[in-house]
């Protein structure tokens, strides 16, 4: 055996143990993040999925749907408020946090609507109003066009709404279209890149607003740094694009009162293109915006909460889509003092 052979074979096999260590080390935090994070509500098995699923309050339903690698925690802040007069029903979307998909490999935003349109039917939530963050507003937006008879209306924060040309910053890392080349990453560069910059990412999604302390724990931030969790994070963004497309040609089929709600600041989606435009184009829509970023659902909870219960009360109003009159930007909040 040659030089260069051995020298090969002694690179492969260091390249081994070194990428076993760092799935040993991945595997290791993902327990303590669990820890970290423990699970908070029940399973339910519908249609294509094991969902994790919270439920408070009573009243009228609402469903709230978190975004891009987050987990139910994400509107821990908005629970009490909303649960004194409403049911509130939060999901992990199937492969985060603690919601599991069936078969392999991440189902498509058809898919997870269609899983989450098994859930209201199963929990006998009456055609509750759809609260959805992000990518969880992509998500809404779907389920209302595939399963319209499940949803009494929509309340959108800081929705996808339309393809992008470029991946926000903060999500560089998850663009990635091999699943091989997906599990590697989440396998082994996850974890270290995060303890060497641990708020580098945050700090782009919470912008221009300062990242809670508490965010990993309260907000369930750490569980997105599980490799499963970033390779369905992953997955979800690549695909996220296609299903935008589709959403934003059908919004002449929404027949049900729709309204969004944007931080003026945020650095994520710009509120202009993915909010007041969509607005614009779905009849009846109304469209407002607050101070703050793309992570108000967690930094400006009571804003927030009170802005979903009216929305929720005009959507239950009953204004038929005859009644409504063509979509015009409303003008914006005024922040909170």
């Amino acid at each position: 055996m040659g030089k260069g052979t051995r020298a090969a074979l002694a690179a492969v096999g260091t390249a081994m143990v070194a990428g076993g260590g760092l799935a040993f080390y991945a595997a290791a935090a993902a327990r303590r993040f669990e820890r970290m994070v423990p699970r908070d509500g029940d399973i339910v098995e519908v249609d294509g999925a094991r969902l994790h699923v919270v439920e408070r309050g009573q009243g009228p339903a609402l469903l709230l749907v978190h975004g891009l690698g987050g987990q139910l925690r994400n509107f821990s802040r908005l629970l009490g408020p909303l649960a004194e007069r409403h049911r509130v029903v939060l999901v992990d979307r199937p492969g985060s946090g603690y919601s599991t998909a069936a078969g392999t490999g991440q189902p498509s935003l058809a898919e997870q609507a269609r899983s989450l349109a098994s859930l209201i039917d199963r929990m006998g939530l009456d055609r509750p109003v759809v609260v959805g963050h992000s990518l969880g507003g992509a998500l809404a937006l779907v389920l209302a066009l595939n399963h319209p008879g499940s949803v009494g209306g929509l309340a959108l924060l800081a929705p996808f709404t339309r393809p992008l040309t470029d991946v926000p910053s903060a999500f560089a890392l998850l663009a990635v279209r091999s699943p091989l080349t997906r599990a590697l990453i989440a396998w082994t560069a996850v974890v270290p890149l995060a303890q060497l910059a641990p708020d580098r990412t945050a700090a782009l999604v919470f912008a221009p607003e300062p990242v809670p302390r508490d965010f990993p724990v309260a907000g369930g931030g750490a569980l997105g740094l599980r490799p499963a969790n970033f390779q369905a994070t992953s997955a979800d963004l690549v695909g996220a694009n296609d299903a935008a497309i589709d959403v934003a040609g059908r919004f002449g089929e929404i027949d049900m009162p729709v309204e969004i709600l944007f931080g003026a600041g945020d650095a994520i989606l710009d509120p202009a293109h993915q909010g007041a435009e969509a607005a614009a184009a779905i009849r009846g829509a109304r469209f407002e915006t607050i101070e703050g970023g793309h992570m108000m659902p967690y930094t400006q909870p009571e804003r927030v909460a009170a802005w979903i219960a009216g929305a929720a009360e005009r959507c239950r109003a009953g204004r038929g889509a005859d009644d409504r009159a063509p979509a015009q930007p409303s003008p914006a909040i005024s922040p909170s003092t």
